[in-house]
């Protein structure tokens, strides 16, 4: 019987295109591919003992003759490529068509944006990941003006200076747009980022939070809940579920400091769900090879410390191909990894169109009512 796992998402780790990818001009792209073939190969022997060599040609990473987990691919039937859609496919909800966020910083949403907030905003652009903080900073502490911008799958962020703007009131401020906005984005999620430090130092802090509309539908959060199981989310997971279904959140921002809350959570949480986002991927390829690495090193401290009934689950939320020219999300599968004691070892989960897939399996692992979404892969993970 399963009575706890821990559900860790590589934020971006995608490892090749889907069908569609075309679509959304990201055709052949392969975030990991990419990643390890600019930097020489990867060192990530936790993940390899895991099977990810079974899930392509990763320089580096070997297919292991004997893996210790069960491996497979989750594709995704949400049209979209960015956190809020990809977390909720994994809890087992799609977004169903026209629902998808804008993906530009049209003239309608600067206008409706500034007047959720009441004043006016610097920025607004669309950029991949904090170039507006670096080139707005300096105007933004001399004015006031909150910066906004739009990322390349839809999001919208905001962000102030601490000693300009208390991080409180950009929670505020975030909060209202959010509210406001729904009317022109049917899908919105606004991220409030407070920054610290000087011209050609700014650096957000880890103080960041996101504010997502509500899932329309039941997800596989509220089934656990309903359940009577524990759901504690690590990172930006409360955030992108609005709080609906978490038992408990812990917002933290950078990888390393969510592995050690995860680490620290085994002897606090006996049973449910822990469930984590790392964001490892960047525009910065030395210092995403730096982050997938130690990642990776911890994640041996958690194989160590699960028990029987335990269940780790390692998987992505979409792609983040950082080495092509123009990085940004993208359209990708992301590998799903999974082993606990007594679980089957070195099964082919294959590939699964929907992600829908884990939520499924996590949610009659611990006795939830089954999900409108995905077909559960339980069995398969059952040692025989």
């Amino acid at each position: 019987m399963m009575t706890r796992i821990v559900l860790l998402v590589l934020d971006g780790f995608g490892i090749g295109a889907l069908p569609d990818a075309e679509l959304y001009g990201d055709a052949g792209c392969n975030t990991l591919q990419r990643l390890a073939a600019i930097s020489k190969g990867l060192a990530l022997p936790n993940l390899e003992q895991l099977g990810l060599g079974h899930l392509g040609q990763f320089q580096g990473i070997r297919p292991m003759a004997q893996p210790e987990g069960c491996y497979g691919t989750l594709g995704f039937a949400t049209k979209g490529k960015h956190s809020l859609s990809g977390h909720w496919e994994l809890a087992g909800y799609l977004i169903e068509e026209g629902e998808r966020p804008c993906e530009t910083f049209t003239p309608e949403l600067a206008t409706a944006l500034e007047a959720a907030l009441g004043q006016k905003t610097l920025g607004n652009c669309r950029a991949v990941n904090l170039e507006p903080i670096a080139e707005f900073g300096t105007q933004h502490q001399h004015s006031g003006m909150p910066i906004a911008w739009i990322d390349t799958a839809g999001t919208i962020l905001l962000a102030s200076h601490e000693q300009v703007v208390p991080a409180e009131e950009l929670y505020r401020l975030a909060r209202e747009a959010r509210k406001l906005l729904k009317s022109l984005m049917p899908i919105v999620r606004v991220v409030a980022c407070p920054f610290l430090g000087h011209p050609g130092t700014f650096a957000i802090t880890e103080r960041r939070r996101d504010f997502a509309v509500e899932p329309p539908g039941l997800t596989l959060l509220d089934h656990l809940s309903r359940a009577s199981q524990l759901v504690i989310g690590v990172g930006k997971v409360g955030d992108l579920f609005s709080g609906r279904g978490v038992t408990r959140s812990v917002p933290l921002f950078h990888a390393d400091a969510v592995m050690e809350e995860v680490v620290g959570l085994f002897s606090k949480v006996p049973r449910g769900l822990i469930y984590a986002n790392l964001p490892v991927i960047n525009p910065d390829l030395q210092t995403t090879v730096t982050t997938v690495q130690q990642v990776d090193r911890r994640l041996r401290d958690l194989q160590e410390s699960l028990k029987v009934g335990d269940v780790l689950i390692v998987t992505g939320d979409h792609g983040f191909d950082c080495a092509r020219p123009n990085p940004g999300h993208s359209r990708e599968y992301v590998p799903c990894l999974v082993t606990g004691p007594r679980l089957a070892r070195g099964v082919n989960l294959g590939t699964r169109t929907t992600a829908a897939d884990l939520g499924q399996t996590i949610g009659e692992a611990l006795g939830a009512t089954r999900l409108p979404w995905g077909d559960s892969f339980l069995d398969a993970l059952q040692s025989r």
